[in-house]
């Protein structure tokens, strides 16, 4: 029995039957990534040593009673802009080659205490900028469904980590779809939480009122006991929420009858693949039999949504990329006539040309004489897609659609158009915009055999709701493991 082709709770299940020590659940993802990396290049930093010390110290506390949770002893991949004590994380950039933090994110610290065993850290684009983890400074990752084909981003590393079963769950962050687009591509199951939800801190930071960290797994029961583990208040993050209910698990039910789901008309018109649409009208088919009510209804807006997340977007990344400037931490240029010339030589050197547009970007929006054209304009933007969907959860529990327009492209395609791989968001951002929740998970595929994934989204905090719709039609297909998992 190959241990990697069990979702998480399974495995934990048997850690806590003693059927399988936690160094050998370790162990079988450890062989998996060095079988398998070479073809996907999930990884950016393997940390096999830490690994396998981690694994004996987590199995005496399981033996000792102390960890009792359903993810005790499970080998876990995380996104490489989590900081992890005494690890390297690089965000995937040349500017932080050499970044070994002094202290973990909230959301690894939570799940440490679970008795979570960290792999290492996952490739993505560079400061999460990007939609298909091409533009890492440590090579592209590939789709585990089709080698020739993108993973999506900007989490690809974790999602295609999941989907080749290199590790029995991984963390990814999403600014605006970098959980949901790269999950839909490699047919793995992905939430992004409400905002506020998980602790954004030693979360390095892209676009600080967007970010959000969440669980990529195989299916929802993963998903929810993960979100479970990591979600918590901190009082470090001066935007974590205080909730009443953490209790994800409790909406696992087969139950959807009498839920109300819209599906926004403008979600189904053009740019939208005929497959991917068809797809995803079956799964709403699918809820329809279990009782659900279905109906379409007009959303509004949505083609406002990229131009408003971009400029917001990389207003925040000049922003929050200016402390990297060659002096604390990082690289630094070796030939340099002053200070100046320092910064400007360690950033020109270190920061790649996604991230060197979308600084510029946001230096010009937010410049005196375009703050008000643009910035200003895109927040107001911002506060009125929440109208928006504030009045359509009026009528419905959930909104349904696609994660995204198309499957896979092919490598090196988007790179050449980024306007087009910004399109490509266009089904995600608007939930970012809002903070709300949304889930993607695999409802079929196209014809060439790449997944297709369904999104759910819900009111703020209402997680529950989404996972509960998810769960019911999960219960209807059974999860298909990519060629790369099988091989």
């Amino acid at each position: 029995m190959d241990l990697m082709s069990l979702t998480a709770v399974e495995l934990g299940r048997k850690i806590k039957a003693k059927e399988v020590t936690v160094t050998e659940a370790v162990t079988a993802a450890l062989d998996a990534i060095e079988k398998k990396e070479k073809a996907v290049h999930s990884f950016v930093t393997v940390d096999r040593q830490g690994a396998l010390e981690r694994a004996k110290e987590v199995q005496k506390q399981i033996n000792a009673g102390i960890l009792t949770g359903p993810l005790a002893g499970v080998p876990v991949a995380v996104k490489d802009n989590m900081c992890t004590k005494d690890l390297l994380t690089t965000c995937s950039s040349k500017i932080l080659y050499n970044f070994v933090p002094t202290y973990t994110a909230e959301a690894v610290l939570n799940l440490e205490k679970a008795g979570a065993v960290i792999l290492g850290k996952t490739n993505m684009d560079e400061f999460a900028m990007g939609s298909t983890t091409e533009t890492s400074a440590y090579g592209e990752t590939k789709n585990p469904w089709n080698t020739e084909h993108v993973p999506g981003g900007s989490s690809g590393g974790s999602c295609a980590a999941v989907a080749a079963e290199e590790c029995s769950y991984a963390l990814g962050s999403d600014t605006g779809g970098s959980i949901r687009q790269p999950s839909s591509f490699c047919g793995v199951t992905g939430i992004k939480p409400t905002y506020g939800t998980v602790s954004r801190y030693g979360l390095i930071a892209y676009g600080s009122s967007l970010d959000q960290i969440g669980p990529v797994a195989k299916d929802v029961t993963d998903c929810a006991t993960i979100l479970e583990t990591i979600a918590s208040y901190d009082s470090k993050d001066s935007t974590s929420v205080k909730r009443d209910d953490y209790a994800f698990t409790e909406a696992l039910v087969d139950d959807v009858a009498g839920m109300k789901i819209g599906i926004p008309r403008d979600y189904l018109g053009e740019g939208l693949d005929e497959e991917v649409k068809e797809a995803v009208l079956a799964a709403a088919k699918e809820l329809e039999k279990k009782g659900a009510i279905v109906e379409e209804f007009d959303l509004s807006l949505v083609e406002y949504a990229i131009p408003a997340y971009y400029v917001i977007a990389c207003a925040e990344a000049s922003s929050n990329l200016a402390r990297f400037d060659g002096v604390k931490y990082g690289y630094r240029t070796k030939e340099y006539e002053g200070l100046h010339n320092m910064y400007k030589k360690s950033r020109s050197e270190g920061f790649g040309a996604e991230a060197k547009r979308r600084i510029m970007l946001g230096s010009f929006v937010l410049s005196s004489g375009y703050y008000d054209a643009y910035y200003l304009k895109a927040l107001k933007t911002k506060a009125l897609i929440k109208q928006a969907f504030d009045k359509a959860f009026e009528t419905y529990d959930v909104i349904l659609g696609p994660a995204a327009p198309t499957t896979a492209p092919k490598l090196g395609e988007s790179l050449c158009d980024p306007i087009k791989m910004y399109l490509g968001d266009i089904y995600t951002i608007s939930v970012n915009l809002a903070g709300l929740p949304g889930i993607s998970l695999p409802c079929g595929k196209d014809k060439n055999g790449l997944p297709i994934g369904l999104q759910l989204i819900g009111n703020c905090f209402e997680e529950k709701k989404i996972i509960r719709a998810a769960y019911a039609f999960e219960q209807t297909r059974s999860y298909e493991h990519s060629p790369l998992a099988e091989s």
